[in-house]
């Protein structure tokens, strides 16, 4: 069975940091792409980057842009999503994905597994 567990989410106060991580199992990472996403309340999940299974990363979400390191450590079967000088508007549900696809995409449909996500809260 594959799952997907996030975690890292928490408070975090504006202008500080935040350092999710996504372990899989029942698969093994090194030949998927792992996408991020997040959704806050009313608002539609949106992609917010992706590592291809070469290690190449794709930033999809403009408000990040210039903030965000995603990584991957294979032999943890783990990718990790930095966020750096967070503000309100980044409190979301964090979630990551993957799908059996070397490529990234932002496309949403094309994910296989989902993790269940991990909350992030930035007070205002």
């Amino acid at each position: 069975q594959v799952q997907l567990v996030e975690s890292g989410g928490g408070l975090v106060q504006p202008g500080g940091s935040l350092r999710l991580s996504c372990v899989a199992s029942g698969i093994t990472l090194d030949s998927y792409s792992v996408g991020w996403f997040r959704q806050a309340p009313g608002k539609q999940r949106e992609a917010v980057s992706c590592i291809s299974s070469g290690g190449y990363v794709t930033d999809f979400a403009g408000s990040v842009l210039g903030r965000v390191t995603v990584s991957r450590d294979n032999s943890k079967n783990t990718v990790y999503l930095q966020l750096n000088r967070v503000t309100p508007e980044d409190a979301a549900i964090y979630y990551c994905a993957t799908k059996q696809d070397p490529r990234c995409t932002s496309d949403i449909i094309r994910y296989y597994y989902w993790g269940l996500g991990t909350q992030v809260t930035v007070p205002s």
